[in-house]
């Protein structure tokens, strides 16, 4: 019995080594996965845009005005056209509409001088005598536009130039400056409302209204 013990183990080495050699084999580490990446071709996901950058409020661009809404404002309205040749003021017609009084300068030519339109205080000058002059109201709408002009020679184009128009808000209206291009009307109102300007054509017009 101490006899086959002992060689059994010894067979079963020689076998082994016989038929493919018993070798320990060492454990493997597993693989990592590997990464997979997106399809360059017709089956990839695109990258979604990258979000707007953010704009603070004084960066966005201004919108222009529509000609056909302007806005109602109390302060300044400044337009220039300097390199224009005057133009011939023909026309001054004031009436009243719902909710506005509306005064309209109508020029010659195709296109309206530059004007510049605001409220002034009194008193009221003159350009040519620099004399002071009377308009009722509790607001006076000054209308200066040029180049312009009231008169061919020595003849006045728009012959009334003080008018009392009796409209519900606008009381009256003088023309104070007809002078080296510059045709000026002041208009006084009841109220200093706020006014809109709009441009015309087909005759050539100016146009402001006043809110009641």
């Amino acid at each position: 019995m101490k006899v086959i013990g002992r060689w059994m183990p010894t067979l079963g080495l020689a076998a082994c080594l016989a038929a493919a050699g018993c070798k320990k084999e060492e454990p493997t580490a597993p693989t990592p996965p590997t990464a997979q990446t997106p399809d360059a071709g017709a089956g990839a996901t695109p990258a979604p845009p990258p979000p707007p950058a953010p704009t603070s409020p004084g960066s966005q661009a201004a919108q222009p005005e529509d000609p056909k809404n302007p806005e109602w404002t109390a302060g300044l309205v400044n337009i220039q056209r300097s390199s224009q040749r005057p133009v011939t003021l023909r026309e001054v017609r004031t009436a009243r509409n719902e909710g506005f009084d509306r005064l309209v300068l109508q020029f010659d030519g195709d296109q309206v001088p530059g004007y510049h339109i605001e409220y002034i205080d009194k008193p009221v000058i003159k350009c040519g005598s620099g004399d002071p002059t009377e308009i009722a109201g509790q607001g006076w709408l000054q209308v200066r536009v040029q180049p312009a002009q009231a008169h061919e020679g020595a003849q006045v184009t728009v012959a009334e130039r003080e008018r009392k128009p009796g409209l519900p808000i606008l009381q009256e209206l003088e023309l104070t400056c007809d002078f080296e291009g510059e045709v000026t009307w002041v208009l006084g109102v009841k109220h200093p409302n706020k006014y809109r300007v709009m441009e015309l054509k087909e005759p050539t017009r100016l146009v402001v209204d006043v809110q009641h």
